[in-house]
């Protein structure tokens, strides 16, 4: 779609008229990089893993920051640092140990793909460098690749996440739709790519980062104290919330029921095998199918809702009676414990469900 700005959207000065606001943007990139790596220097949050940097506490932040905020990451990540330290004690440790330490952040294949990628450095004679051979490694996608090798080797490797999309296309007032966020990040790449060019890169994709977490929000962005704003095609038209334009994700309904079952001061749990694709080694309070009862006429304890890519999840907690019959019948499943309740530190529960027992528990 043509851009709906004249030649003059971003200022006197810029002489003729060219087809697209990124062809702008991209002329006058090093006036973009001087004002927002300038903005960034003076105003990035100060985290721990900017505070001595290093190329394990990049990676490890990095993979704990896919798809959760920096709050919930940062208790986390100074726990993980006390214990594994570097690439060589997360390396020998056991998973087990990896995952109580993940415990709550979600997302456990992060945790487990962390510990294989420890163990295939720790066995190199020295990290790679590129981002290529990044991507090589156990859940190192092109974002990651890009981020860590930017940040730890200066290498030009554009980020590009949906905060970065969102950034790049209120700047260039893109009105294209796109069907979702993958074939966004494939549009706006070559950008992204463009406007890192004679920057320090691992400062640039940082401030990025930065703007898009902390200024360039999706709803109601701080137009006013924005370091780019003058750049930014989308705050002339004067609607930057309604951009980027993604189609809406398609949700699915799923409701699953669950028992909480105790006996003698123990907790019916669930163990996810080690075929689980999500839940290998985690525990959870089993469904009533694994029990083999309906959930008609079971007291109902509670009802929990959450959300899992497309799916939205109602959970329904039955209290089930541990009766003779029943203990018999579980015995025969070997995915199915009886974990004190004085004990559960002892294993890893999955996040939702942690939180669920402590509040049943009350």
């Amino acid at each position: 779609m043509p851009s709906r700005l004249s030649a003059g959207a971003f200022g006197e000065g810029w002489g003729l008229f060219v087809a697209h606001p990124s062809t702008r943007l991209t002329a006058c990139r090093a006036d973009f990089q001087a004002a927002l790596h300038g903005w960034y220097r003076v105003h990035q949050r100060r985290l721990p893993w900017r505070t001595a940097p290093s190329l394990y506490k990049t990676v490890v932040s990095e993979l704990m920051l896919q798809q959760t905020q920096v709050a919930t990451v940062l208790p986390y990540f100074e726990r993980w640092l006390r214990e594994l330290p570097d690439f060589a004690a997360l390396a020998a440790a056991p998973e087990a140990k990896v995952l109580k330490l993940w415990e709550g952040l979600g997302y456990y294949s992060r945790a487990r793909n962390l510990h294989r990628l420890a163990q295939a450095v720790a066995a190199m004679p020295a990290p790679p460098r590129t981002p290529a051979a990044w991507r090589e490694l156990p859940g190192i996608g092109p974002y990651t690749a890009a981020a860590v090798t930017s940040i730890a080797f200066d290498e030009p490797a554009a980020v590009v996440d949906g905060n970065v999309v969102r950034i790049l296309a209120r700047l260039t007032d893109e009105r294209q739709a796109f069907r979702d966020g993958t074939a966004a990040v494939k549009h706006f790449t070559p950008l992204a790519d463009a406007l890192i060019v004679g920057s320090h890169p691992g400062t640039h994709n940082q401030a990025m980062m930065e703007l898009g977490a902390t200024v360039c929000f999706r709803q109601k962005p701080l137009c006013l104290t924005c370091p780019v704003a003058a750049f930014c095609a989308a705050r002339r038209a004067g609607d930057p919330e309604t951009l980027p334009r993604l189609a809406p994700k398609k949700i699915e309904q799923r409701t699953i029921d669950r028992a909480w079952c105790t006996h003698n001061g123990r907790l019916l749990l669930r163990r996810g095998g080690a075929g689980a694709k999500r839940l290998a080694g985690l525990h959870e309070l089993p469904e009533l199918a694994d029990l083999g009862l309906p959930p008609d006429d079971l007291p109902l304890l509670a009802v929990k809702r959450r959300a899992i890519t497309r799916f939205q999840i109602t959970e329904r907690i039955h209290a089930v009676k541990a009766d003779a019959p029943l203990r018999t019948r579980l015995a025969k499943n070997a995915a199915l414990e009886w974990v004190p309740l004085a004990e559960l530190d002892r294993v890893t529960l999955s996040g939702p469900h942690k939180r669920w027992i402590a509040e049943l528990r009350k």
